[in-house]
């Protein structure tokens, strides 16, 4: 029970990484407040944690509306008398997922894109810690979790205002754990995921849950066919990125604030770009006895 008797607010949990991070909290102890722009996904995500003995309560919210993010805090307030943890997850992909070349990206397509990956985590932020700078009881205030990306670490093309933003999450976290909100007890880190993304995250809004991720809904797993660098028996999943996100939320990372952390790569932001293949060490090594490297040195 790592989130025993903790107040949890996870914005965009009606699919997706939200909705398993709220079951997951939920398991772990903790009331959940699910919010999402969809209200009928954030019933279905409580439906599920209710089901599995946790509790959970349903709260509309536009994270691109900074009134409506309040009034999600506000109610969980008035719910549980606190906030312990608030989960900024909410976010979209670039519109087109990637296809329009840089040049040609639209203001309206830049704006809609950090609207809700950047300015919505700074509403959750802000009003996360008004709130938890009244929680009773001290001034260990709580826990904020934020969803960057790995494209906030490294290039991922066709995304760059997807990257920028997330890049700004990093940035945002960095400045409030040093200069902000610590005095308060409050502390605030970022999970960055490469794998195990919702599979949802590249389809319209009112398609199915399908509560896989990419690479789960391949028609197989075969390690040694996939580009991630460290080889298991079964695909990375979206609960591997929900665990990292509990460890932040918990007090096991009480003295952790201000870092985004690289999860479910598998050594992939390990790797340069140059093309070694399986067999580098021996191809290096032919090419050593026959003269070739080094030549002209």
């Amino acid at each position: 029970m790592r989130l025993a008797n903790k107040v949890v607010m996870i914005t965009g949990a009606g699919s997706g990484l939200g909705r398993v991070s709220s079951q997951l909290f939920a398991k772990e102890g903790a009331k959940v407040v699910v919010t999402d722009v969809q209200e009928s996904r954030a019933k279905e995500t409580v439906a599920l944690v209710t089901e599995a003995g946790g509790e959970a309560v349903a709260v509309k919210a536009d994270v691109t509306v900074e009134s409506e993010v309040e009034a999600a805090v506000n109610a969980t307030v008035e719910q549980y008398g606190r906030l312990d943890v608030m989960f900024a997850n909410a976010g979209i992909p670039a519109k087109g997922f990637g296809l329009t070349p840089f040049e040609d990206i639209s203001e309206q397509e830049w704006d809609e894109t950090h609207d809700v990956v950047l300015k919505g985590v700074f509403f959750s932020v802000k009003h996360a810690v008004r709130a938890m700078k009244n929680n009773p009881g001290g001034p260990a205030g709580g826990s904020i979790v934020c969803t960057s990306s790995a494209a906030s670490l490294v290039g991922y093309p066709g995304f760059p205002q997807y990257g920028a933003a997330k890049g700004g999450i990093n940035s945002m976290v960095r400045i409030c754990a040093a200069w902000e909100i610590g005095k308060y007890g409050i502390r605030i880190n970022a999970i960055c995921p490469t794998h195990g993304m919702s599979a949802n995250f590249i389809l319209p809004p009112e398609a199915p849950v399908l509560g896989k991720s990419h690479e789960e809904m391949a028609p197989e797993w075969i390690p040694e066919h996939s580009p991630i660098p460290l080889k298991l028996p079964r695909p990375p999943r979206i609960l591997d990125n929900a665990y990292a996100a509990l460890f932040l939320a918990s007090d096991e990372s009480m003295y952790m604030s201000g870092v985004s952390i690289p999860v479910t790569d598998g050594g992939t932001l390990a790797q340069v770009a140059i093309p070694f293949g399986d067999n580098w060490r021996e191809t290096m090594t032919e090419q050593a006895a026959k003269g070739i490297m080094g030549e002209g040195n």
